[in-house]
């Protein structure tokens, strides 16, 4: 009876964890995008700001970031402006989009200025060069990296408890106060599956794109 009653309430933890999970990568995958162009801009005073931010954020933990949204605001004006569960959402959304536009801007950079050119002489304007021919090879080159960072997203999300967001880790670790241990380490059979499922997606995709080996 135990055993069930700290699985349903584990998976009562999950259902945060994968809100997190899917609305992080929903967003921050076309922001990183964005913020990949920006830094790749040719007006450089935009690019050397875009930089700037990406640098930062990359190089301040991101459960610092959860807590300074959440905590700082309410510091300055006396209130916090976002609830706990959206600060949370922000701060992963920026700090990973970060982390995908340095991997769009490897893999956009990687693909040879003679494909462009090719583009530009059968009459195909740059907009359509790049969505053409150059976006699916992109996507190929990438699809490594950005695995590895989807599945480190699965157990950042555990950070969110640090502003008391109930998920999969926090959910446990209320039992740790009735002298339950055990329910902290069963929590890796969840993420086990939740990466486990994963994987077997992303070596669907890299099978699905391997014609593209240029």
């Amino acid at each position: 009876m135990e055993f069930w009653k700290v699985t349903l309430s584990l998976l009562d933890g999950l259902q945060n964890t994968c809100m997190i999970f899917a609305l992080t990568l929903v967003l921050a995958l076309p922001l990183g995008l964005v913020i990949s162009f920006g830094s790749m801009s040719k007006f450089k005073p935009l690019a050397y700001l875009v930089k700037t931010f990406v640098w930062i954020i990359r190089g301040v933990p991101l459960m610092l970031q959860v807590i300074i949204l959440f905590y700082v605001p309410g510091f300055l004006i006396g209130r916090p402006i976002l609830s706990r569960f959206s600060s949370v959402i922000a701060a992963f959304v920026i700090n990973y989009a970060c982390y995908f536009s340095e991997i769009y801007r490897g893999g956009i950079e990687s693909i040879t200025k003679g494909q462009y050119e090719a583009g530009q002489v059968l009459g195909m304007t740059k907009t359509q060069v790049f969505f053409k021919v150059v976006l699916m090879q992109v996507v190929k080159r990438v699809l490594a990296p950005m695995g590895n960072e989807v599945i480190t997203l699965v157990k950042d999300t555990a950070l969110a408890r640090v502003i008391m967001i109930v998920e999969v880790i926090q959910a446990a670790q209320n039992f740790a106060s009735y002298g339950l241990m055990w329910p902290l380490f069963y929590t890796a059979v969840f993420y086990l599956a939740f990466v486990g499922l994963l994987t077997l997606l992303f070596n669907y995709l890299e099978k699905k794109l391997d014609y593209y080996k240029g």
